[in-house]
């Protein structure tokens, strides 16, 4: 059988490494450290993907300076104490037939949290803010320079000494080495800033450093972003021109280009592009760059698929492309792809609310679609059942649906009954929103792991208590989800008062001037004002917390506050819902308590949470049958619990 990605899974060589295909883990946070060294708990999780059958992963970043610690979760390669760590990780992926290469690092000033709580002193060229953290570095000394340029080479050193197969310079996204690189943040007036070569030094510096440790038969290679998309940042041009100039030089074996930057709240976005932005978006800077080197080129930015990876392969844009959220979401993605199995592959669909979402809030990394991610020590291999059971299970959105995929590999008889035409429940709802139609991927996924999983479904069928009865079975789990809340509150007559469900629906005629009075500030008061301001709407969204999305993943949060200035949404914060009549509703600052009031309203529209649907709990009371409430039916809240609860049950039945 002719493989059906051929490009993606030929050889690459890179320096003296071949890796086996073209899929890139890239480096990336996943919280899961917890001494700055690698442990179990991250082997596990790079081992998903390297036994999935991906060619080559580089592993989070590591300090090569103790003032380098932008995170309290960040690995550090200051000591030969992380070479245990590197060494066991590097068998690992020996093992599976998968390279390692991995990431030196210093921010600058990019730095996000300090150890315990207290802000730390932030280097960087020059005493430049940034707009992201607010951070005011203080100006690198040339000692302390020399001190990170000697840094980086031990680094190196150690993670020759511990196996790996060579190791990543990290410019990109306005750490430490673009700083250097940007005449805008580059101020000084030594041999290390003014012309374009004095402010190539310190990456050249580097360079040199860490092959006088290494030698010439260790991958060594540079990650730099094309375009910072920052008001202040590198634009490509500048990086076009640091790359071919370090090609000249002859020391590097190849070169990963990317977009974005950590200094402001619009180049971050692009560190992990959400759904709003275009897959594959940074390979025609990779092609720019690949027509002006002789070395491989990588490439990432939203490849979230095997076809688009071969696209980018096939066109000669670039030389290996990360799919690094496409195997947090499918660690097996890999052999999917290459045992021609497409139609398996849970699709990533960029919500970011478990992966880099999870790193924003300090917890370990995760995926909404597969849990198991991050909990591979937990949940990376399931055990089957002790005993088969006959499992109910009534309601098929995520939840539910979690719950028969799981429940079904392991041997239960497992039957889920879906009261409406189709599975998927809210995310029906949430793909309508702008924007966000990827977000069905999730239904699809699920679906596909379902029939895969050999559990049977009924549709158009309302789980009661004749019904059970009737099937007897040995457990039942509720997952029959949540409806929209009416919150209480004073109203006129005349006022015209729509749910947010109604909207998305098509089911509420809206008028001209609309009042979004949102809850919980999170995706659906964001959605519905950009959907009702496209269609022409004066839109004010008044939410019930600080901003507008407090409760979104960072990315998706500030892309979509973004588009919501471009549309003249007002947005009204500290905004609690007290009432309405006729043309005019009623908030009350939620910290003064002083009342807000707005008038030539046509239509409140309402997005205050949702109420859980759990009349079947107690139309089963007293029936001697195992019961588990799982997802908004047992307590209203987002996608991600409810896939996780699914997981918990069906794994402990």
């Amino acid at each position: 059988m002719p493989v059906k990605f051929p490009h993606l899974f030929s050889p690459l060589t890179i320096g003296n490494v071949t890796v086996k295909n073209r899929i890139l883990s890239t480096g990336h946070d996943t919280s899961l450290p917890r001494d700055h060294h690698v442990n179990e708990p991250l082997i596990a999780y790079h081992e998903a993907r390297a036994k999935g059958g991906c060619g080559l992963i580089v592993a989070q970043v590591a300090s090569v300076h103790e003032t380098g610690l932008y995170s309290s979760h960040v690995l550090k390669a200051t000591t030969d104490e992380c070479i245990p760590g590197y060494r066991k990780l590097a068998e690992m992926c020996r093992a599976h037939d998968c390279r390692l290469f991995g990431q030196l690092f210093h921010p600058g000033r990019e730095i996000m949290e300090g150890q315990d709580g207290s802000i730390v002193v932030a280097y960087a060229p020059s005493a430049v803010p940034n707009e992201r953290f607010h951070v005011m570095p203080r100006p690198l000394t040339k000692k302390l320079i020399d001190e990170i340029v000697s840094g980086y080479g031990a680094a190196a050193r150690r993670m020759r000494a511990a196996g790996l197969d060579g190791c990543e310079i990290v410019a990109s996204h306005g750490y430490l080495p673009s700083q250097f690189l940007n005449p805008r943040l580059n101020r000084r007036e030594d041999e290390y800033g003014g012309s374009f070569e004095n402010r190539l030094r310190f990456l050249r510096e580097v360079i040199a450093a860490i092959r006088r440790e290494v030698g010439s038969d260790f991958v060594v290679g540079l990650r730099i972003s094309g375009d910072e998309m920052d008001h202040d940042g590198q634009k490509p041009v500048e990086a076009l021109e640091a790359i071919v100039t370090l090609e000249a030089d002859g020391h590097l074996d190849y070169y990963n280009v990317i977009a974005g930057s950590s200094a402001s709240i619009a180049g971050a976005v692009h560190i992990v592009p959400p759904m709003i932005v275009q897959t594959g978006y940074v390979a025609p800077f990779a092609a720019t760059v690949k027509a002006k080197v002789k070395k491989p080129v990588f490439v990432a930015g939203r490849i979230n698929q095997p076809q688009i990876a071969e696209q980018i392969l096939a066109s000669g844009q670039a030389d290996m492309c990360g799919m690094t959220r496409a195997q947090i979401c499918d660690p097996e993605m890999a052999n999917k792809a290459q045992e021609g199995r497409s139609d398996d592959i849970r699709a990533c669909i960029g919500c970011n609310q478990a992966c880099i979402g999870h790193f924003h809030l300090g917890y370990s990394i995760s995926c909404i679609q597969h849990p198991e991610t991050g909990r591979e020590l937990t949940y990376g291999s399931l055990k089957p059942a002790a005993r088969r059971k006959k499992v109910l299970i009534a309601g098929g959105g995520p939840a539910g649906m979690k719950a028969a995929a799981v429940a079904a590999e392991r041997g239960h008889d497992v039957t889920l009954y879906e009261a409406a035409e189709r599975l998927g429940g809210q995310a029906l709802l949430a793909q309508l929103l702008p924007g966000r139609a990827e977000f069905g991927g999730i239904v699809t996924n699920l679906s596909r792991e379902v029939e895969l999983a050999g559990a049977k479904v009924v549709k158009r069928t309302k789980v009661d208590r004749a019904l059970v009865e009737r099937e007897k079975p040995d457990a039942v789990i509720l997952a029959t989800g949540a409806k929209p809340h009416l919150p209480e509150m004073e109203t006129g007559e005349d006022t015209h008062i729509v749910n947010a469900w109604q909207v998305l629906r098509d089911e509420a005629n809206i008028g001209a001037s609309v009042v979004v009075a949102e809850w919980r500030p999170d995706w659906i008061g964001m959605g519905l004002a950009e959907k009702l301001a496209r269609a022409g709407c004066r839109v004010r969204l008044c939410v019930d917390g600080l901003h507008a999305g407090q409760r979104l993943p960072w990315y998706v949060r500030d892309s979509w506050n973004g588009i919501l200035h471009k549309l003249g949404v007002e947005i009204v914060p500290y905004a609690r819902l007290f009432g309405a009549d006729g043309d005019t509703v009623y908030f009350q600052h939620a910290s003064s308590g002083e009342p807000i009031v707005l008038e030539g309203v046509d239509t409140l529209v309402t997005s205050y949470g949702q109420d859980r649907v759990a009349e079947l709990e107690t139309e089963l009371d007293g029936l001697d049958i195992e019961m588990h409430l799982i997802g908004d039916c047992a307590a209203p809240r987002t996608a991600e619990e409810a896939v996780l609860e699914g997981l918990k049950v069906a794994t402990a039945l």
